[in-house]
């Protein structure tokens, strides 16, 4: 079913209660499945999300050569094949809508004695490529973009080890951090990254719980190729903050709202949402905090305490909340007052622009917006309900959902097969919830 063919329909009002568990981090699945690969060893994940973008980058290291074994509902093990172990693939790799495989991807084949091709849907052959494929250049590593510097991109086969390099990255990027990262792995020399303000760093957790050596301190990480040997340990991947974000906004949003979110990763690169919902005034209460797998994860109890006020959002707060930007934008249309981001361009350059395609969603449904080049300001008011073109972003498509909640009539959102790629079962678990959502098949 094409992503055209599938539409959310959304009753206005309601309220969310009871206790539940979205699906395992994306970021960290992502991760697992990638060092699981390179590991000396055994590796048995649990929590595995089983979305479409996370399965693209497990087809990729199935046709790289690693022998996985997919058990389902979260389980994978993989039989890793060392750093050196990977095989040339007979054909290109299509990772779907994954920037995160194809940026990871592209800075662990780079050094590789075999020429690759990955490639994505319409949508990923739009997103900006040369923000990796430059300092991996630098390194020695020859790949091709298209003239506009996206994909499909072609790694040319090393015929030498990449040269280490120190890289001060223009902006903060987790996926730019960990692509040089998974390159310096294999290169001669250190390799160091400088960023100008925090992002995700579970690569960094994930390579020191594997007993690769390296060195963190302020802005800043370093690790020395051919140093070590990624050793296999089982994963245990905790619940997506970015998935419970949709509902952390859907309680604080909706009246009567009372919901435990279960077993959440609660990275402190990860917590701009929860930071920028409690300035507007939302009553979220971390509960049970306990470190998993050297992930810290927390309950997250999330009550209606009257409506939300708007803010001007703390820039800092931008690189810890990019992927939870969308649902924010739906806080900030139901709070009093007007709220304002700058500093977000990176925004633009998602699955959609996320900017464009939050303000066209929001004016749709009765919302007065300005957008600005690198963010937007939001005059909070009072949702009417509408029609929304989610133009295949996932999390633009559950945003609008959960909106629905604090509507004076109903939303219906076009485009959402996309869902998937981060949020199986998201439809059903958010009517459990109590969100009046049904999903409406066919043209």
């Amino acid at each position: 079913m094409s992503g055209s063919q599938r539409r959310f329909f959304v009753e206005p009002g309601g309220r969310l209660s009871g206790r539940l568990k979205v699906p395992g981090d994306k970021s960290i699945s992502h991760r697992a499945i990638m060092l699981g690969a390179l590991a000396e060893g055994v590796t048995r994940v649990t929590g595995f999300l089983e979305g479409a973008d996370t399965l693209a980058t497990l087809a990729a290291f199935q046709a790289l050569g690693v022998p996985v074994v997919h058990h389902g509902a979260g389980a994978v093990t993989l039989h890793g094949v060392g750093l050196d172990g990977l095989r040339a693939p007979s054909a290109p790799l299509d990772l779907g809508n994954s920037g995160t495989s194809m940026r990871l991807l592209c800075g662990l084949l780079a050094g590789q004695p075999f020429a690759s091709v990955l490639t994505g849907d319409a949508s990923l052959t739009r997103r900006p490529m040369r923000r990796v494929t430059e300092p991996l250049a630098r390194m020695g590593a020859r790949i091709d973009t298209t003239p506009a510097g996206t994909a499909p991109l072609l790694i040319h086969a090393a015929t030498r080890p990449l040269t280490a390099i120190h890289y001060a990255m223009p902006v903060a990027s987790a996926q730019v951090k960990s692509c040089l990262l998974l390159a310096g792995l294999a290169a001669d020399g250190t390799t160091r990254i400088e960023e100008p303000g925090p992002s995700r760093d579970h690569t960094e957790v994930m390579l020191a719980g594997c007993g690769w050596p390296l060195r963190r301190g302020p802005g800043w990480v370093e690790l020395d190729g051919r140093s070590g040997t990624l050793l296999a340990r089982d994963i245990e991947v905790p619940a997506d903050i970015s998935s419970a974000a949709f509902f952390l906004v859907g309680a604080a949003i909706s009246a009567g709202s009372d919901l435990l979110l279960c077993d959440v990763g609660i990275n402190p690169t990860r917590t701009g949402v929860i930071d920028i919902l409690r300035a507007m005034g939302a009553d979220i209460t971390v509960r049970d905090p306990r470190t998993v797998g050297g992930e810290p994860v927390a309950d997250l109890h999330v009550r209606h305490a009257g409506r939300l006020r708007g803010i001007t959002i703390d820039p800092a707060l931008v690189p810890l909340a990019i992927d939870e930007f969308p649902a924010i934008f739906i806080a900030a249309a139901c709070a009093e007052g007007s709220t304002l981001l700058r500093g977000a361009e990176e925004l633009r350059v998602k699955e959609s622009d996320r900017i464009q395609s939050m303000a066209d969603g929001l004016t749709a449904c009765g919302v007065r917006v300005e957008t600005l080049p690198d963010g937007i300001r939001i005059e909070g008011g009072t949702l009417t309900g509408g029609r929304v073109d989610s133009r295949g972003d996932h999390r633009i498509a559950m945003s609008f959902a959960l909106a629905a909640l604090a509507a004076a009539g109903p939303i219906t959102i076009e485009d959402c097969a996309n869902v998937d790629t981060s949020f199986p079962g998201f439809a059903a678990l958010a009517s459990t919830a109590g969100l009046g959502l049904r999903v409406v098949e066919g043209a």
